[in-house]
């Protein structure tokens, strides 16, 4: 019988942490990092899957425009809602243990999803999705900081949890299409059943549990507190980025920003504090948090309207557009891990920043060939962001995590979680927004077109690609032209948005993390 439980030895006066014991062997430590990788992976896949199902669930359930948004909007407001509490959450009560029950919840309410029969239930659904992701996320790389306690290896298994997530969000799509050309939209979702049930089997056996072995006492004011903060945020964000209603959005923020003020004046003066906000004191930690978001901004925003050239103007399939996507995903896996080795004689900073230069590169060369038809180009500007990307976050993962205490492991892997969710959520909000508004300014509908499907070309891409399918030869072609500059225009904008963004996490790390040695 494998012994799960992990001891700890005797505190160190000299730093005052708490050295769990790690499994048995190394065989045993890189089967755990097998076994963590499948929810980081379907997690992953999970966030840019359901896009390419949203038209099969219009068709079937019949969604009103709000509820077709609340589908994809809910799972990211509760998620980054409770991404804190449910770390900390982890540190008292186990967190393996909260990484199976969170597994268990998220299996059955996908399987509730794939049948939802109203839109109604389908967000709701979603909602619950979110709940119980946020227990599997947070717990993964927490148990990873104490599984792998050799500086190198754990760098090692964070460069493959790293890669694992990215390389999860490129082949969501090429999943996606793959489901959805055999099946009905429902199967987007019981894909996570057979990952969990393997999860359930193997996790005990070669994943230990650990926790902080003096938890505080869990603070419901707390957690209701940060949920007020996170949740009004992403909502008034992505509600200022569709252009709808900017006096509720900016309400919206305000409100979160006043519960994230009480928020951290409550954790400033408890003694069991849910999160150590004087972790973001420490520059490692506080510019390898910011790093992670406008590294995720950049990257989520890039796919977000990459994925619409490749098919709504050059013309392929889900499937071939993933494949066109596939080097980068390869060169994100492959850069991440190589940058273990560089890392051991180049500073940080350095290792940092020249990613993150790297990265802007490739916005570059999307400004240059967006909206022509260029999907070798795309690739290879895909390729570039990538490696950048991949590099910069395996070794930000690594200082976040080993930047704290190991007790403290799950509350610094929520925070560097939420910088994941939230920098999501920003690049689709945000990039996706000012893509979306570029392109409603520039396009122009040829006359004769009737006035409902005029302002349906008017709003998306993908809505002037179905009116077109219905119009004469000529008129068709007019409004493609017309669509495809208006959708390049815009991508030129956001992609030089994404350009600076880099930038300025590259000037982050050469600032905040100088003083950090490899």
């Amino acid at each position: 019988m494998v012994q799960t439980q992990v001891t700890t030895h005797p505190t160190s006066s000299a730093t005052g942490r708490l050295a769990p014991s790690r499994p048995a062997g190394a065989g045993r430590r890189w089967a755990a990092l097998a076994v963590l990788m499948l929810p980081v992976l379907l997690v992953s896949i999970d966030n840019t899957v359901l896009s390419f199902a949203l038209p099969q669930i219009s068709e079937s359930l019949a969604p009103g425009g709000t509820q077709l948004l609340w589908i994809v909007d809910v799972y990211p407001l509760v998620l980054a809602g409770l991404l804190v509490p449910m770390g900390s959450v982890a540190d008292r009560v186990g967190r393996r243990r909260l990484l199976l029950v969170g597994a268990v919840g998220f299996a059955a309410v996908s399987a509730v999803a794939a049948f939802a029969p109203t839109a109604g239930a389908l967000v709701a659904a979603r909602a619950g999705l979110g709940f119980f992701g946020a227990m599997l996320m947070p717990s993964t790389l927490s148990l990873l900081r104490n599984v792998f306690t050799d500086r190198d290896e754990r760098r090692l298994a964070i460069a493959v949890w790293a890669a694992g997530f990215a390389a999860g969000s490129a082949v969501g799509p090429i999943v996606g299409g793959l489901l959805l050309e055999h099946f009905w939209w429902g199967s987007v979702f019981l894909l996570a059943v057979p990952v969990l049930a393997l999860l359930l089997v193997l996790a005990p056996v070669f994943v230990p549990e650990s926790r902080d072995p003096a938890p505080g006492r869990l603070d419901p004011v707390s957690i209701v507190l940060v949920m007020a903060a996170m949740t009004p945020v992403v909502f008034g964000i992505k509600t200022l980025a569709k252009g709808a209603l900017p006096s509720l959005g900016l309400a919206a923020i305000a409100v979160g920003v006043l519960m994230g003020v009480l928020f951290v004046r409550r954790q400033l003066r408890r003694r069991d504090p849910m999160l150590d906000v004087r972790l973001f004191t420490v520059p490692a930690f506080s510019g390898s948090v910011l790093v992670n978001l406008l590294s995720v901004f950049s990257l989520v925003g890039f796919l977000f309207f990459v994925s619409q050239d490749l098919q709504l103007v050059i013309g392929l399939s889900p499937v071939q557009a993933g494949l066109v996507l596939l080097p980068g995903t390869v060169a994100m896996v492959v850069a991440g891990l190589a940058v273990v080795k560089v890392v051991r004689r180049v500073r940080p900073s350095h290792v940092v920043a020249a990613g993150l230069g790297l990265s802007a590169v490739g916005y570059l060369v999307t400004a240059l060939v967006a909206g022509r038809g260029e999907a070798g180009w795309l690739g290879l500007a895909f390729v570039v962001l990538a490696i950048g990307i991949g590099s910069a976050e395996t070794v930000s993962n690594d200082l976040i995590v080993s930047s704290v205490p190991a007790a403290k492991a799950g509350a610094a892997s929520a925070i560097s979680e939420t910088a994941y969710e939230v920098g999501a959520v920003l690049g689709t909000a945000v990039l996706g927004g000012i893509l979306t508004g570029s392109y409603h300014a520039n396009v122009v509908v040829p006359a004769g077109v009737p006035a409902a499907d005029a302002a349906a070309a008017g709003e998306t891409l993908g809505g002037a690609a179905s009116v077109a399918a219905d119009l004469p030869a000529g008129q068709a072609q007019a409004l493609l032209d017309s669509a495809h500059a208006a959708f390049g225009s815009g991508v030129v904008v956001t992609s030089v948005i994404g350009f600076v963004a880099v930038l300025v996490a590259a000037g982050v790390a050469l600032t905040t993390l100088r003083d950090t040695r490899s």
